[in-house]
């Protein structure tokens, strides 16, 4: 089997923490220049963009130069250039560093923070952010947290290693932990294990279990309880999308704050930042593939809720310190 041939290294830089966008023109189709192919692939970006964009030079090849607006169309030719960032609400909340060596950065993310650029949210994210904040130009995230849930994430400083930290996950060698806050029910056995089969469509919002053979695995302990309250251990053995969401709700305790389950709730607006999912990802435990290190990473977070509900129900965040 042939080797795909990597491609050329970016001859822009990043802005705002966010990769220029790289396109490879295909092969076939009837464009004369690289500019007409672009319009028909941009389409979502408005009229008169595209030109506006090679007429400004910002359209660039391998060798880091303009490419002409007249500049014929060659199947396998690379281009890069930088798109408008969407506007954005900056998320008032800072991303700690809680590790950090010449391999990794082990981040602690706030609520409402995406953890890498996706869809509307790109500089608003943990990884653009890391990537200006600690001048890393090449940091990426080795797993991702949703955007709603706060804690620890894994970045890779070194593009060559970021496999060595995927597989660790992929092969389930990271004990992950995490703590949610939810209604109590003292007739609700604890601990117990949770598997099912979870499901989760593209354009759906929420996820669903279904019958057949479970996909996904979740440990519930309560920790504590109190004024109809439970704080709880949740321990994942497998990374479902909105695993431990839908778990907590099938168990009719779902998580303070959570506008999917049980009931998908209108978006809020951007930058209501108002009663955050009661979700953290509290520890994270692995033995570093590349220096042999054992880490044992704690989130130095505290959920709103159980600090002081009251507060959180008016609208207060999580705030900082030990829990």
């Amino acid at each position: 089997m042939r080797r795909r041939t990597p491609p050329p290294p970016a001859p822009l830089p990043q802005r705002h923490g966010v990769d220029p966008v790289r396109v490879r023109l295909p092969l076939g189709g009837a464009w004369a220049t690289v500019r007409e192919h672009l319009v028909e692939r941009l389409t979502g970006a408005g009229p008169g963009t595209v030109e506006s964009m090679f007429a400004d030079g910002l359209v660039v090849g391998a060798d880091g130069r303009p490419v002409a607006p007249d500049a014929p169309y060659r199947a396998g030719m690379f281009v890069w250039f930088h798109r408008e960032l969407p506007a954005e609400v900056p998320v008032p909340f800072p991303v700690e560093v809680v590790y950090r060596d010449e391999h990794i950065v082990v981040a602690d993310k706030p609520h409402f923070l995406a953890t890498t650029p996706r869809g509307t949210h790109v500089a608003q994210t943990a990884l653009a952010r890391l990537r200006s904040e600690l001048g890393i130009p090449t940091l990426t995230a080795a797993h991702r947290l949703d955007r709603l849930t706060a804690g620890l994430v894994l970045f890779t400083v070194r593009p060559e290693e970021r496999g060595a930290y995927q597989t660790l996950f992929r092969d389930r060698r990271v004990r992950k932990e995490y703590e949610a806050i939810a209604p109590y029910d003292p007739s609700l056995a604890l601990p117990r294990t949770v598997r099912s089969r979870i499901v989760k469509e593209r354009g759906v919002p929420a996820a669903r279990e279904v019958e057949g053979e479970p996909n996904a695995e979740t440990r519930v302990e309560l920790i504590e309880h109190r004024a109809g309250l439970g704080r709880y251990r949740l321990t994942p053995a497998t990374g479902q999308t909105h695993q431990l969401r839908v778990h907590l709700t099938a168990l009719g305790v779902p998580i303070l704050g959570d506008p999917l389950y049980p009931e998908v709730t209108d978006p809020v607006p951007a930058g209501d930042f108002r009663r955050p999912l009661q979700l953290l990802a509290r520890h994270l435990e692995f033995t570093d593939p590349v220096t042999g290190t054992r880490h044992k990473l704690v989130s130095g977070r505290r959920l709103g809720s159980w600090t002081s509900y009251a507060d959180w129900a008016d609208g207060m965040t999580d705030v900082p310190g030990d829990g």
